[in-house]
């Protein structure tokens, strides 16, 4: 079924993210990954294998930096289980960072009329094509994130539960789904992205159940625009 899990506030990311992952291997996967902001870049880590697996691979270095995080489990549709094919997935500028439940069902289509526009894809999935669609967007309409996702949104076929930021707007997760659960966890200027709610029951039983095809916008210092 996968997982996702995310935060964004003033602790620091990692332990939340990775803890929040253990909680949801009830779920079944194959592969797991976090992508950590630190200020300046994203680090990403990702495996084949269990969140045990990923918790020895990644470096103390990426494990004490950031306040914004991402973490995903994979159980594999489109593309075996590998490292490459983990999420989180990067766009081609590499600004823009994802994760995904779900099936796109027309991600063959999409991709190849992404790559008759100069993207190049590193792996199988149906992900990576969807962060380069809303890139894609993005950048030629000239919209805000939030807009671009779901502009993409409306020409996938499918269900998802999707989590995505951008390094030039850290202060801000955009989530939508359809089909495929997904949970905020409201906190003290702080917000809590899962599955479900057991990543986040400890720091705040205060929590939002995204409806399908509902999109959010979580943003430090603001209140959740749905």
């Amino acid at each position: 079924m996968c997982g996702i899990v995310g935060y964004i506030g003033h602790r620091e990311a990692y332990p939340i993210v990775l803890n929040g992952l253990k909680r949801l291997e009830y779920r079944g996967y194959d592969s797991a990954g976090i992508a950590l902001y630190d200020g300046e870049k994203i680090k990403l880590c990702k495996t084949k294998g269990k969140v045990a697996d990923l918790e020895l691979k990644v470096s103390k270095e990426m494990a004490t930096i950031g306040n914004l995080g991402i973490g995903h489990t994979r159980w594999a549709t489109h593309g075996e289980p590998n490292d490459v094919n983990s999420h989180p997935h990067y766009s081609n500028s590499g600004d823009l960072v994802l994760i995904h439940n779900g099936i796109i069902e027309n991600y063959v289509v999409l991709k190849k009329e992404l790559i008759n526009r100069g993207y190049t894809f590193s792996s199988d999935t149906d992900t990576e094509v969807l962060v380069n669609l809303i890139e894609e967007i993005k950048k030629n309409e000239n919209v805000k994130l939030g807009k671009a996702v779901q502009i993409a949104l409306n020409e996938v076929v499918g269900a998802y539960a999707i989590a995505v930021f951008d390094i030039k707007k850290p202060d801000e997760i955009v989530v939508a789904k359809l089909g495929s659960p997904l949970a905020i966890g409201i906190g003290d200027n702080e917000f809590f992205i899962a599955s479900d709610a057991s990543p986040f029951i400890e720091f705040t039983n205060n929590a939002i159940y995204l409806e399908d095809d509902e999109l959010a916008i979580i943003k430090l210092d603001k209140d959740i625009k749905i």
